[in-house]
């Protein structure tokens, strides 16, 4: 049985979260309003003041679903009320990050900066040139434009260079040595 599916959802105070037909949540809270349309094929009940998520039958197919759809009703819980960030940290010589408006520049040693325009409802700063803070209430969208912003130079193995995500580990390489 999935463990995480069978958990209820507490919904915090100050955010509401109505069940409309088809399975189409929406979840509003201080941050914002998010809106989503789950897996048909299960049943979510709002018991009280928390979210009960059930199963129909034990395929395969329903186990994943069950976990899926519990945790992304958490997710958009958890987006109303705290919301979500992801740090990037620019690495090398001459990399760094500038903020003006709703653009993000990077200069990531190309013959040309690289311009990205923020999304909407996803807010970019830039603290002292090398790390980069996306914020936001939808986990997705969040993990998606921080996927976009470090895919322009990913972290290479021999230097380091490259924009990675802070709590990330770059698995180092010994670069070539000489004959003698």
């Amino acid at each position: 049985m999935s463990r995480i599916g069978r958990m209820p959802i507490a919904i915090p105070a100050g955010v509401t979260v109505d069940i409309a037909e088809n399975n189409k949540v929406t979840v509003k809270g201080p941050k914002g309003e998010l809106t989503r349309v789950l897996p048909q094929e299960m049943t979510i009940k709002k018991e009280g003041e928390e979210i009960v998520v059930s199963r129909p039958n034990d395929l395969k197919k329903m186990k994943a679903f069950h976990g899926l759809t519990r945790t992304l009703i958490y997710n958009m819980i958890v987006g109303v009320t705290e919301g979500y960030s992801k740090t990037l940290e620019v690495n090398g010589v001459g990399y760094r990050a500038q903020k003006q408006g709703k653009k993000l520049t990077l200069s990531l040693g190309y013959s040309h900066p690289v311009e990205m325009e923020d999304p909407e409802g996803i807010e970019v700063t830039v603290e002292d040139q090398n790390k980069i803070v996306v914020k936001g209430i939808d986990k997705e969208k969040v993990g998606q434009y921080a996927a976009e912003i470090r895919i322009k130079r990913a972290p290479e193995p021999y230097k380091g260079k490259g924009i990675k995500y802070a709590d990330e580990v770059i698995r180092r390489k010994v670069g070539k040595t000489g004959k003698k």
